[in-house]
């Protein structure tokens, strides 16, 4: 059994970042800090890669793989829009790079005990919290501290109008010929075939000019099999890019909630949810790690404040009601997704559209934003979001 000020379960994006935030210098003594993430073995998260926009100089840009100054969006017809994201630029952060990157700075810092348990519950206790597991023999571990926060996601999917999934399976490729513009990403490219239901599109991010993470993605109610998703990367790398020979080099698969469903940023008195677990996602987009910084610094100012270190919403209720009315009109075929989005990067700044997918847009730009959509089809949307049942899903 130990004590702590805070004991953070689950290392990935979330957990990390927050302890991340905790350790960074500050006036006077910092908050002692447990980290807890699972032994290696079948609960060990495979490699992932997190994309997001910032301006150049950022926290994590020593371990960044690769980022870009151009993002380019094919629409379904073949036309491409190439625009520039500036002041930000578009960054790829490899899972074993940031974890290598914080894990240093943290082992520096001082204040911060890491410890490896299969976590079975975190829950209120007298005066706190406690957390507890099992560690890799299978012995009882205990840890107690004042605060806890969990990344870890729940069985089901807060109730929602509606619940779809972004998932995707990516290639690393390397060609024989130089194949890609290592300046530009292609953020959706829609000349991939569209799915009866939802949308799908490749995503292209450029390594070197023979190097290259190569994915499908869809917007949809359910996931693909393997052979599913293979089959579509090979559509898409042959008959589309037009790769000509080129080998694997690795492989990623993952599955993202899109749903207007509130995700609780409470599990008790003393405990909070953090990460997608604690609705950092976008819900019409999957963006994730932005938010999560964002959140982590606010939990860490309240409690160096003596406050209740709440995680505030990720996104505003305005953005999410937004994001609401956009996943209605996709999931019910109103709005054609493969247009939708190719039209919004075709007539929108694309500075203006990223701060607006990431719910960092002003009142009047999403006005102006509105204006460029479907206006009706939204509209009716609008009006039949109010008459629709909540549904849990499974995670």
């Amino acid at each position: 059994m130990r004590d702590a000020d805070a004991v953070i379960v689950g290392a990935g994006a979330a957990g990390l970042s927050l302890a991340h935030r905790l350790c960074a210098p500050a006036a006077g003594p910092g908050p002692r800090v447990l980290l807890v993430d699972a032994p290696p073995g079948p609960r060990t998260p495979p490699e992932r890669t997190w994309c997001y926009w910032e301006a150049p100089g950022g926290a994590f840009d020593g371990a960044l793989t690769a980022s870009w100054e151009r993002l380019r969006v094919h629409g379904p017809g073949g036309a491409a829009t190439v625009g520039s994201p500036a002041p930000f630029r578009y960054k790829m952060l490899r899972s074993r790079d940031f974890e290598a990157l914080v894990g240093a700075r943290l082992a520096g810092a001082g204040g911060v005990a890491r410890v490896e348990a299969t976590v079975d519950h975190v829950r209120d206790a007298p005066g706190g919290a406690e957390v507890r597991g099992r560690d890799a023999a299978g012995r009882p571990v205990l840890l107690r501290a004042r605060w806890a926060f969990d990344s870890r996601p729940a069985g089901r999917l807060p109730s929602a109008r509606t619940t779809l999934r972004q998932h995707f399976r990516g290639w690393f490729v390397r060609t024989r010929r130089p194949a890609f513009d290592p300046a530009t990403a292609d953020l959706m490219d829609f000349r991939t075939p569209q799915p009866a239901h939802g949308l799908s599109f490749g995503y292209v991010l450029p390594l070197d000019e023979c190097a290259a993470l190569v994915e499908y993605t869809e917007f949809s109610r359910r996931a693909l099999d393997t052979a599913g998703y293979e089959r579509a990367l090979r559509h898409y790398t042959e008959q589309v890019l037009r790769l000509g020979a080129f080998r694997v080099t690795g492989t990623e698969q993952g599955v993202i909630p899109m749903t207007d469903g509130r995700f609780p940023r409470r599990g008790g008195r003393a405990v909070f949810r953090i990460g997608t677990a604690g609705g950092a996602t976008r819900p019409s987009t999957g963006y994730t790690f932005a938010a999560v910084q964002r959140q982590s610094a606010l939990i860490a100012a309240a409690l160096r404040a003596g406050r209740t270190p709440l995680p505030p919403p990720a996104h505003t209720s305005w953005h999410r009601a937004l994001d609401a009315v956009l996943l209605r009109a996709l999931d019910s075929g109103r709005v054609d997704g493969a247009e939708f989005f190719a039209g919004l990067f075709r007539t929108v700044p694309t500075a203006r559209l990223l701060r607006f997918l990431d719910g960092r847009s002003r009142l009047w730009e999403d006005v102006t934003i509105g204006l460029r959509t479907p206006v009706l089809p939204m509209l009716r949307t609008v009006a039949e979001l109010p008459l629709l049942p909540r549904r849990a899903a499974p995670w």
